[in-house]
This record gives C-alpha cells, structure tokens and sequence, in this order.
C-alpha cells in the first residue's frame, strides 16, 4: 500500500469481534501489528469516524479508516543479520528465506529486512536506482523458500527481463484447506485489487492475467498438500486462486480466516506455503535450479496430520 494516504477496510462477518489492531494488521499486510498500534495510538485509526483503542472489537457493517503517514526516507543500514545462502557467486546470491523477515524496509518495518541483511552480507550489491538495493522479486513476510537477488548491475537487468518474459520456474509446496478433488490442475483467473476491500487482492473481470498450475502431493482428511508452480507473479497470487477455487492456504490470515477453519482442518503458526523451487538463467547464460526443503515448523503441522496427533 502507499504511505502518505487513507485506507477504508470493511469489516466482514469473518472478522466479528476482532480486535481492532488485529483487524487492520491482518487487512494491511505492510504493516507490522505494532505500527498499526502505533497509529491507533495517535489517533490516526477511526471507527465510523471515531477513534477507537486497539482493544476495541470490529462489527460488520462499520467503516475503519486509516491515515498512513508519509514515510520519512532514512538511508539503509547494513544490518548483521543471519541469512542461509544456498549459492553465490560474482552476480547473484540465493538465498533462503526464513518466515518473518520482510524483505525489504516499509513502513513499520525500517530495520531488520532482507534488504539490511544484504548490505551487510555484501556491500558492494547492486543499487540500480532503487531503495530495494538487488532485489527483483519478494515473498510475503510469513512465506519461507527461495529468492534470488542481484549482486551485481548485469544480473539485475537480466533476472528483470525473465521475470519480464515468465521465463523463471517457480515451485511452491502449500497446504490447502479442504480436499482438493482433482489431482492436477490449473487455475487462470485474473487478479486485481479488491473492488470493495481495497487493501487485498482479489479474482477481478479487470485484474491482470495470472496463471497457476498445481499438483496433488497428498491428501489428508481436511486438507491437501500441494506442490504449485506460477507462470505469472502477482501479488499474493497463490493464496488469492487457492481462496478463490475454496481451498485457502492453511494458516493464512488474509485470504483463510481462522473463523472459517473447517472441521478437523490442521492449524499452522502461519500461512502454509513455501517456495521450494526455483530456476533462472545466471548473466552467463547457464540454467541453474535450486530446491528448498520444509522448515520445521511446516514439517511439524505434517507430521500431526500424519499421526493424527
């Protein structure tokens, strides 16, 4: 979302008596629960035109708006912080993303990022006129796997263009709310902002193509484990189809409610999707593949519905 702006949210039947910092943070994903508490603080939260504590419990049918203050540019800090490089070379690092880092500085996020780890983990990567020095492409804060990053000015250019081209293979194991039938399928639905709940995304007539093919790994009583590849990358494009087609990402808690949990359905500390595969050519011309495995936390919601713990 843009800083500097107002954003209405509708509270929906999902969201009855939830706290309202809770509400928000979970609507405004760029914004971390303590900034939004931040903001309620200094009453730049209102309820139906009425400031509210962060306690207070949203209704259906109520209007909050949120005024985002314009962010004050602050230089970035090489920070450092732990990363887990899978490879690296003069162009590129792969790296591989813990849950919680966001990757790179925003608004109730201007330290411990992706971005300040990088600078310090290589000081000398690629600026190309921007304040997300190498970056090209992000997860969301709560998705772990694979993200490749420019550490040099050619390599920016050319991973652009592949992303550019769809021409980068990316793989993500999910688990699914709900038994998916079919074992194998592909969802091309186009993506937008939502018309009435701007601040997420949403399967729109006018939203941008997107396409997602995805494969049944396992299944379990009230959930199923499925490996997705995207050939498009828009924002939150998996957990937007899987919602879309009634099998939201376990854990997630934009597009999946945990109000909406089915009966027996797993919970998960966070949203349940990893990206564990990704392929790219390197400036050189060379194909390389890089594969991820679960992180334990992910591996431990598996492991109950194996045992049936």
């Amino acid at each position: 979302m843009a800083d500097g702006s107002s954003v209405e949210l509708r509270p929906g039947r999902e969201d009855t008596s939830e706290r309202l910092d809770k509400f928000v943070a979970a609507s405004l994903t760029d914004l971390s629960r303590s900034y939004v508490q931040q903001l309620i603080e200094g009453g730049q939260v209102r309820v139906d035109g009425v400031v509210r504590r962060s306690k207070f419990k949203v209704t259906p049918g109520e209007v909050v708006v949120v005024d985002v203050p314009p962010t004050v540019v602050e230089p970035l800090e090489p920070e450092d912080i732990p990363l887990d490089v899978a490879y690296e070379d003069a162009d590129v690092i792969v790296v591989d993303k813990p849950a919680g880092l966001v990757v790179h500085p925003a608004p109730g996020h201007a330290r411990g990022t992706l971005v300040n780890a990088m600078l310090h983990y290589a000081p000398g990567i690629s600026i190309a006129g921007t304040n997300r020095p190498g970056i090209v492409h992000r997860l969301d804060k709560d998705t772990s796997g694979l993200m490749v990053v420019a550490k040099t000015d050619r390599a920016h250019a050319a991973l652009i263009g592949q992303w550019a081209a769809r021409s980068v293979r990316k793989g993500y194991v999910v688990l699914a709310s709900g038994v998916v039938e079919p074992n194998e399928g592909t969802i091309d639905a186009p993506i937008g902002r939502d018309p009435i709940q701007r601040q997420r995304m949403a399967v729109t007539p006018k939203g941008r193509p997107a396409v997602s093919l995805f494969a049944v790994r396992e299944r379990f009583a009230a959930a199923t484990l499925l490996d997705v590849e995207i050939e498009t990358g828009r924002t939150h494009q998996i957990r937007v189809h899987l919602a879309f087609i009634g099998h939201p990402v376990v854990g997630d808690p934009v597009y999946g409610r945990a109000s909406t949990r089915r009966p027996g359905e797993p919970w998960a500390p966070r949203q349940f999707l990893h990206a564990a595969r990704l392929g790219f050519r390197l400036p050189d011309g060379r194909e390389v593949a890089f594969e991820s495995t679960l992180p334990p936390d992910l591996v431990a919601v598996l492991d109950e519905l194996r045992t049936g713990g």
